[in-house]
């Protein structure tokens, strides 16, 4: 099948045949690429910046937001050409990708435990390992309360009202999912960055439904902290049941090994720590919730695989319990999770 031509009549200041030599009229020709010309086209274009299997996935990506149809449907039309609007939105942004910005700040989206995220260049990009560590939490509640069910509306089969501490919300992925699955939660987002709470706010709107966001939205506060300001964390911060973070924890030395995509777009403060101290938001962590941690509350955190044995030795030497690394689906020591004998709670 022939891909369709547009004809496309712009007129310019000049010389020309039409108009006596002053105004001017030239023809553009805009061809119409097919959905599967376009998927071969993005791909063949992004190998030079990843490998065949990552370049087809970012493809897909960018042709379901350029057509609004997944695989399937595309592949049923894959003769189909672009709309004038598709095919100027494809040439357009597609130049981003090709400068390595990842797929999911051109698309402005980015999907976290079953729903969409809106993503910028102010938040990290939300991801698999993430997801895993909040389906730990969300498991570890269940087991805790055997008779809890999240889609149980019978009251007396209700989560205890949990109080909840994201440290370095970004997004508000892990936030505002702990806030819609665990319902009766009250969450606090604490993030350095005022523009990534910003995010955050609009993501609350975006991401919860009418009726969650009239049961919960009032159960979801935002404060700008620098969580490693000691005097600034203890004056503005709670005790909480569970603690939750997946703070910076990679060594600035290391950002030569991490790919462009990564260290050119993804927000740096949320990314990097000091070579001479990786471990510096955990021992803040670990600091906090000896006095902050209700009782037989929880901290979960998100690791560096290469810092997880040290990261479990600071926290036990610091008197937490029940120090638990697990796997991320790589295989990877990426989570961890501990609790602490201490005060009764008297919130």
């Amino acid at each position: 099948m022939c891909s369709p031509v547009f004809l496309s009549v712009t007129q310019e200041q000049g010389p020309g045949p039409f108009s006596g030599g002053f105004w001017g009229f030239r023809p553009y020709l805009y061809i119409m690429l097919t959905n599967s010309q376009a998927f071969y086209q993005l791909i063949k274009q992004l190998q030079p910046l990843y490998d065949t299997s990552e370049a087809t996935a970012i493809a897909h990506l960018y042709l379901e937001f350029i057509t609004g149809l997944g695989k399937m449907a595309r592949l049923d039309k894959k003769d189909t050409p672009f709309t004038k609007r598709q095919q100027d939105m494809f040439d357009s942004k597609s130049k981003d990708l090709l400068k390595g910005k990842p797929i999911q700040y051109v698309t402005g989206s980015a999907w976290f435990m079953g729903r969409e995220f809106l993503v910028n260049e102010n938040v990290l990009i939300p991801r698999p390992e993430t997801e895993e560590l909040v389906q730990w939490v969300i498991d570890e509640v269940k087991i805790l309360n055997p008779k809890s069910n999240t889609q149980n509306t019978d009251p007396q089969f209700q989560i205890p009202k949990l109080r909840i501490l994201d440290i370095g919300s970004g997004s508000g992925c892990i936030s505002i999912s702990l806030l819609r699955l665990l319902p009766s939660s009250i969450v606090t987002c604490a993030d350095i960055s005022h523009d990534a709470l910003d995010t955050l706010r609009t993501n609350i709107q975006w991401v919860l439904t009418e009726a969650e966001k009239q049961k919960s939205a009032d159960n979801i506060r935002l404060l700008e902290l620098d969580f490693l300001d000691e005097t600034a964390r203890n004056k503005e911060l709670g005790r909480y049941d569970i603690i939750i973070s997946n703070p910076p924890y990679i060594p600035y030395k290391e950002k030569s090994k991490l790919h462009d995509n990564v260290t050119k777009y993804e927000p740096t403060i949320a990314l990097f720590v000091p070579d001479n101290d990786p471990l510096v938001f955990y021992r803040a962590i670990a600091e906090f919730g000896k006095s902050h941690l209700r009782k037989e509350g929880q901290i979960y955190c998100e690791l560096d695989a290469a810092h997880a044995e040290a990261c479990k030795q600071l926290l036990e030497s610091a008197g937490y319990t029940n120090v638990e690394l697990k796997k991320d689906m790589n295989g990877k020591w990426r989570m961890l999770k501990c609790s602490i004998v201490n005060q009764e709670s008297t919130l």
